[in-house]
C-alpha cells in the first residue's frame, strides 16, 4: 500500500539512481513496518530546475511525499523518514539537509490494491501490516 512519490529537479543525482532509491525505500518500509515488499510502490517525477520552492524561493533539493496506511506510531513514522533520508543521501550524495520528506497517513478503507480494499493497521505484533 505505501506509495512513495519522489519529485526531483532535472539533472539531479536522484534520477541517475532511481532503482537503488526505490529498492532502499522498499527495504526500509518492509523492515520498519513488516509489510511485504510486493506492496511498496515508488514513483519518480522529474521537474525543471526552478520548479520547487520554499518560502517563495527556488531550491534544488528533492522532495518525497509518502502515502502510508493510518495507524503507524510516531516512532515508526520517524524510522521511515530517517531511514529513507539516510539511504537517499548515501545513494545520491545529496545532503540530508537539502531534502524534504513528508508522510501522509490514509485509512486502509481509502485504498484499493489487488482488487481488495485494505484493512486498517496497527503497530502491534500480529496486526495486519
Amino acid at each position: 500500500m505505501p506509495f512513495y512519490q519522489f519529485t526531483v529537479p532535472a539533472g539531479g543525482a536522484t534520477l541517475e539512481h532511481k532503482a537503488e532509491i526505490a529498492a532502499a525505500a522498499t527495504r526500509i518500509h518492509s523492515e520498519v513496518t513488516g509489510a511485504p515488499a510486493a506492496y511498496v510502490h515508488c514513483s519518480f517525477t522529474e521537474v525543471p530546475k526552478g520548479s520547487i520552492f520554499v518560502a517563495g524561493e527556488p531550491v534544488d533539493g528533492a522532495r518525497m511525499v509518502g502515502l502510508i496506511r493510518d495507524g503507524r506510531s510516531a516512532e515508526v513514522r520517524a524510522k521511515l523518514i530517517h531511514g529513507i533520508a539516510d539511504a537517499w543521501s548515501e545513494i545520491t550524495g545529496d545532503s540530508k539537509e537539502s531534502l524534504a520528506i513528508f508522510l501522509q497517513e490514509i485509512p486502509g478503507a481509502n485504498v484499493l490494491e489487488d482488487g481488495v480494499i485494505l484493512p486498517e493497521t496497527a503497530d502491534e505484533p500480529g496486526a495486519i501490516r
